[in-house]
């Protein structure tokens, strides 16, 4: 049109109200959805269903098995902490293990898994029931573990042909210096398997705990929510 003003039709006003929308919005970096995503993760709410997309390790290969402690009172709480002797972990991190599982086959190695994801509630029984002394070896509840996000694992080696645990420096869930990972008065070979289980999981993802040898966590793990479905229900 021209000589006057344009007719107003029902789709300028619908643009009218989608830009007043759009200008309502707040702008990028001014917000505190931008915080560092560690920082909102850290303090994620625990999932409550069973749609988890945790993985069973147990069905990933032979070369897999499990030593589930806290399935039975062996375990240094003194009490049975699960109900079935089951071992999971987030589907990228099981990926991860299977991994590290085709590099250690060659050197005749499998993977014996003590614990994997761990539900919210246990890890409050273990800081409870833990001397202050040694609550440097078990997660605070105030932010939760990476167990309860299924991105940790406890694991150790064990010979293929004959199903023997590998030596290694200290028992496992042994609370004292010969579970560090510097600790160096070990024997030779438990030094040595101790090396080939690090080097293996820091190739593919996973970064070892430095006072526990047989803990690793998955590099993702800030991208998973703190769960606490029991077993049962997976």
């Amino acid at each position: 049109m021209s000589g006057g003003a344009a007719k107003r039709t029902p789709c300028h006003a619908a643009r009218r109200r989608l830009l007043a929308g759009l200008a309502l919005l707040p702008l990028a970096g001014c917000t505190k959805a931008q915080e560092p995503a560690q920082k909102q993760r850290e303090f994620a709410p625990k999932a409550k269903g069973s749609r988890t997309g945790l993985v069973e390790l147990i069905t990933l290969d032979p070369a897999i098995r499990t030593d589930i402690r806290y399935a039975t009172p062996h375990n240094f709480t003194g009490h049975i902490l699960y109900k079935q002797p089951r071992a999971f972990l987030q589907a990228v991190a099981a990926q991860a293990l299977l991994r590290v599982l085709a590099r250690l086959k060659p050197q005749g190695f499998g993977l014996t898994i003590y614990d994997g994801y761990r539900p919210f509630s246990v890890t409050r029984y273990m800081w409870q029931v833990t001397p202050k002394a040694k609550r440097g070896y078990v997660a605070n509840p105030k932010r939760g573990s990476r167990h309860n996000r299924g991105c940790a694992v406890d694991l150790t080696l064990h010979d293929l042909k004959t199903g023997r645990m590998a030596a290694m420096p200290s028992a496992y869930d042994e609370f004292s210096p010969r579970a560090h990972q510097a600790y160096l008065g070990a024997s030779p070979t438990a030094i040595a398997n101790r090396a080939v289980l690090r080097d293996a999981m820091q190739a593919e993802g996973y970064y070892a705990a430095s006072n526990e040898w047989w803990h690793f966590d998955y590099k993702d793990w800030a991208d998973y929510p703190i769960l606490d479905v029991p077993f049962e229900a997976l």
